[in-house]
């Protein structure tokens, strides 16, 4: 018999940090993190040995790595996110990418006693009324929920059953504030580009996955539009059960697969080598898949799954590709939708002209401080905007001293476009996890010639892409 009641559980869960004690924790440990990497700077600038310097760069970023680990893991919440989001092998320094993958899907899971009483508050039936197994140990546990598997009564299929943490949402709204104030400061001391408005529309993003019932439509949503513009949909989205979602519960269909992040190993239990030609051709295979999903949702759609981390693929039987958690979607308005496919193809094409239009017309608003300011431009939209990396390139370091980002200050970012660059960012580190460089502006460009073709917008003068489309038009999807 349960002896606690659904409050006294949040109580108990929710008050592991207060939200002031979560604010003072973030002050003291980013301003540990941040002023030790000040200090390096300046100690290091006085090496000139450039072997010596990495070095000690390396064991900077190994130190820096392990403050930063211990507090996305003692806070957790929005913190295991932000670690989700900095740890991608193109994008952080490899000591960071070692460390902060170990929190993916890592986070302290809720005792069963709660998860009960929070599925039968909702769905007002006892569990075992309504399932014959519920595995008590659940999936995976997440910032905002966590899953466990399940069948129910008189059917034989699996499902799987996400329960809220109970008290996260009012902890993560605390740390994501802590973050906008962090994120002012730097914008205006040591990284030129409007990180703000980056953080205000991960507060809005984030706000909607505390309603699951939102998570339940999305997902059918994008079901729909995959399974009925495909012959077969480039990637698998589970199926969900409508008279068993609330806002806090929601019950769908199980995909039996492995996670992406253990492809390697179970390829290893397979006999197969990770680096010979049959995985390679596998790898490409699967991010294949998840690309075109992507690009028809993007520029196709407009309407798209904004969360690729790792923790979200599951790679099943015959390479296929299941596509999981639907808390962060994205309903792109036409003109940033046909903005970007101008981009998209800017890029493809190495257009400098085509991307500088295509910034004006997306509202990006930059400021060249460089003679060749269109080319540095297209190399800032291709840094941002596209999952290649330069040849011999391994990590792109965006807010290095000679990056674009320094050389092009932005100025404004149009909010609703960070889930786009999100988006391109992550599949740009799944393609570097993987051991791929591939192209998602050249891969997704016959399906922006289609959008823009549809919209009645391709023009005169953009190079006979008109033909082109027409040679190529399958590639859209349909």
């Amino acid at each position: 018999m349960l002896t606690l009641d659904f409050r006294d559980i949040q109580d108990k869960l929710s008050t592991h940090f207060t939200p002031w004690q979560r604010s003072f924790q973030f002050w003291v440990r980013t301003v540990d993190i941040y002023t030790g990497y000040k200090v390096f700077q300046l100690r290091v600038s006085f090496v000139k040995d450039a072997k010596k310097q990495d070095e000690m760069w390396e064991k900077q970023h190994e130190l820096a790595a392990d403050k930063i680990y211990a507090m996305c893991s003692d806070l957790g919440g929005f913190f295991l996110k932000a670690a989700q989001i900095i740890g991608k092998p193109d994008l952080a320094p490899a000591a960071w990418v070692r460390k902060l993958v170990q929190l993916c899907d890592k986070a302290p899971a809720t005792p069963f006693d709660a998860v009960q009483l929070t599925i039968e508050k909702e769905l007002g039936r006892r569990i075992w009324e309504m399932f014959d197994t519920f595995e008590v140990e659940p999936l995976g546990s997440a910032s905002i929920a966590q899953v466990h598997r399940a069948k129910l009564k008189g059917d034989k299929s699996d499902v799987v059953v996400k329960v809220q943490h109970p008290g996260v949402e009012n902890l993560m709204m605390t740390d994501i504030h802590n973050l906008q104030a962090f994120a002012l400061y730097m914008q205006k001391t040591d990284i030129k580009f409007d990180l703000f408005s980056l953080t205000k529309e991960m507060e809005k993003q984030i706000g909607y996955e505390f309603d699951f019932f939102r998570e339940a439509n999305a997902m059918e949503r994008i079901r729909h539009f995959l399974y009925k513009n495909n012959k077969k949909s480039p990637v698998l989205v589970p199926r969900v059960l409508k008279e068993m979602v609330t806002r806090r519960v929601l019950v769908m269909e199980y995909i039996n697969g492995i996670p992406i992040l253990k492809l390697g190993d179970e390829m290893v239990k397979r006999g197969i080598n990770p680096d010979s030609k049959i995985a390679a051709a596998a790898k490409r295979n699967i991010l294949t898949s998840l690309s075109q999903a992507y690009g028809q949702m993007i520029l196709k759609s407009g309407f798209f799954h904004a969360d690729p981390h790792p923790g979200n693929i599951l790679i099943c039987k015959d390479s296929k590709v299941a596509l999981l958690d639907y808390g962060q979607v994205k309903d792109l308005p036409d003109s940033l939708r046909l903005g970007y496919a101008d981009l998209v193809i800017a890029m493809a094409d190495n257009d400098p002209a085509r991307a500088s239009e295509s910034f004006r017309e997306l509202g990006i608003d930059t400021l060249s401080k460089c003679v060749n300011g269109e080319q540095e431009l297209l190399k800032l939209a291709q840094t941002l905007f596209d999952t290649k990396l330069p040849a011999g390139v391994t990590m792109l370091q965006p807010f290095a001293e000679d990056s674009s980002i320094k050389k092009i200050a932005v100025q404004a970012f149009p909010e609703e476009l960070f889930s786009v660059l999100r988006t391109v960012l992550l599949l740009r580190g799944l393609s570097v996890g993987l051991g791929l460089n591939y192209s998602c502006a050249e891969q997704w460009r016959p399906i922006a010639e289609a959008a823009l073709y549809n919209a009645g917008r391709l023009k005169d003068g953009c190079g006979g892409c008109g033909n082109r489309f027409q040679k190529r038009r399958r590639g859209d999807g349909r």
